[in-house]
């Protein structure tokens, strides 16, 4: 069986930050001596890095699911929890990273490339970070936020200069074993080849890689044989190789046809039309291949290509068509345009840009805010702290959320949303008239979060209240 694998789904997440400590120092004769409550950690990434030692994915075949480590939380004496540690995923020179909808998300060409493929969460801040001088002593801290999931996929192309394609037993693996030092797997049986074989080739100056690529057969394109797996590996090279079998032993096949089936698929795949082909004809050596080859290049030459006829069991004709496929390679190489110092590219904000957008879900009947800042805080507050939500609601205030909510015709008692239909946090809007540290009572409370009296129950309340001050007074002044 082979141990080739060229496209895995791959399921990573990065690490969970770490929750921030609400903390009070406390010592001999300092019983409040303010909070030291530490920040929490990080969470690790996980990264892709293009390793050339890495030939294939099947790794990650065998175990899809990879996370990277959370982050410590705080603790106090203002100590800051240990950053999770970034998981460092090795892949093969040439991988392409996409979404499970198709979309490409980074091509990974050339050693030590990098793509984070999750982020991790960041840590929470401590009560010593949230501190202020209104707020002197916070009796809450921010929870850490959660690390990225992701499910992408994992496609290997192989990063190679020419591409030899023909029919099985065409003698592609034989020729690219006299062409390179490679030494692929060779025998008189079709689909000999199961993996694509790489190998390096010196012409003069100018070196350049080779492949072959197995199992194209009539309807490759469509997933017959092996082709469908392996047609991927063409698409980097700069030229084309059309490897035809001038000795084959079926009487329904013949090089000319042979070269309009692999063509066809060519075509039927996609985004070749551009490559420059070379025909060579293998295997002269044998008479009546020679005899057959001397037929069919006249006509292959009308039809534009450039013909090599080659023995790999005699090695000749082996030397001009290394050349050969050097200049092309050469050519390629030099047209391609070249590659610029990096520039930092700066992309300032709009002036009217608010960092979120408030809009009405009509399926739901809520007022929906989403933003970059809106949502994280709402990850990072502790729900069960009304002293949190108390903070939670000035940040929002302070940010423009309830002004953009009145201007959007929400009104008292309207559901508003922050975050995305699948994971919102959703409550009933009560506009505040002012907002703070003034509105805090004991630590860990927040008076705009009680439930607000019915007018009778506050008339009894501040009656009862009178009351009981007019009989305080009688007490201490009986006359």
């Amino acid at each position: 069986m082979t141990t080739f694998v060229d496209r895995v789904e791959l399921h990573v997440a990065a690490g969970n930050g770490g929750h921030g400590c609400a903390s009070v120092h406390r010592e001999k004769f300092k019983p409040l001596g303010g909070p030291d409550g530490g920040n929490g950690g990080r969470g690790g990434d996980v990264i892709l890095v293009v390793d050339q030692s890495v030939t294939t994915l099947l790794e990650y075949h065998h175990s899809p699911h990879r996370k990277a480590t959370n982050g410590k939380p705080g603790e106090g004496g203002n100590r800051s929890g240990k950053d999770g540690q970034d998981l460092v995923l090795n892949v093969p020179d040439g991988t392409v990273v996409l979404d499970k909808a198709g979309n490409v998300l980074a091509d990974l060409v050339g050693h030590g490339t990098t793509y984070i493929a999750a982020q991790g969460g960041r840590g929470g801040l401590g009560n010593a970070a949230l501190s202020s001088a209104r707020r002197k002593a916070p009796g809450f801290a921010l929870l850490g936020e959660p690390g990225d999931l992701q499910d992408i996929v994992l496609e290997l192309k192989t990063v190679a200069d020419v591409a030899l394609v023909g029919y099985p037993s065409a003698g592609k693996s034989s020729l690219i074993s006299v062409l390179s030092a490679a030494k692929p797997k060779i025998a008189d049986y079709p689909f000999t080849t199961l993996v694509p074989n790489l190998g390096v080739v010196t012409a003069g100056s100018t070196v350049y890689t080779i492949a072959d690529v197995p199992g194209l057969i009539p309807g490759a394109s469509q997933g017959r044989g092996l082709g469908l797996e392996f047609l991927r590996h063409v698409e980097r090279c700069s030229v084309l190789v059309h490897v035809l079998d001038t000795a084959t032993l079926e009487s329904d096949r013949d090089p000319v046809s042979d070269l309009d089936v692999i063509e066809e698929e060519l075509k039927q795949y996609g985004g070749l039309d551009d490559r420059p082909r070379i025909v060579v004809l293998n295997k002269i050596d044998i008479p009546d291949g020679q005899d057959l080859a001397d037929m069919i290049r006249p006509d292959l030459e009308q039809r534009g290509y450039q013909v090599f006829e080659v023995s790999a069991v005699a090695r000749t004709g082996l030397k001009e068509l290394s050349f050969a496929l050097a200049g092309i390679v050469a050519e390629a190489r030099a047209a391609k345009p070249k590659e610029e110092a990096t520039r930092i590219v700066i992309r300032p904000k709009a002036v009217d840009d608010a960092g979120f957008t408030v809009t009405y879900d009509e399926a739901e009947e809520v007022y929906r805010v989403r933003g970059e800042k809106p949502e994280r805080w709402v990850r990072q507050t502790d729900f069960n702290n009304d002293e949190a939500v108390g903070y939670l609601a000035d940040r929002l205030n302070r940010l423009g959320v309830e002004d953009a909510l009145m201007k959007a015709g929400a009104r008292a008692g309207d559901g508003v949303a922050i975050g995305s239909e699948e994971n919102a946090v959703v409550f009933d809007w009560e506009p505040t008239m002012m907002a703070g540290a003034e509105m805090l009572g004991r630590r860990g409370e927040d008076h705009r979060l009680e439930a607000p009296r019915p007018a009778a129950q506050r008339r009894r309340d501040r009656d009862a209240e009178r009351d009981e001050a007019q009989r305080e007074f009688d007490e201490f002044n009986p006359f």
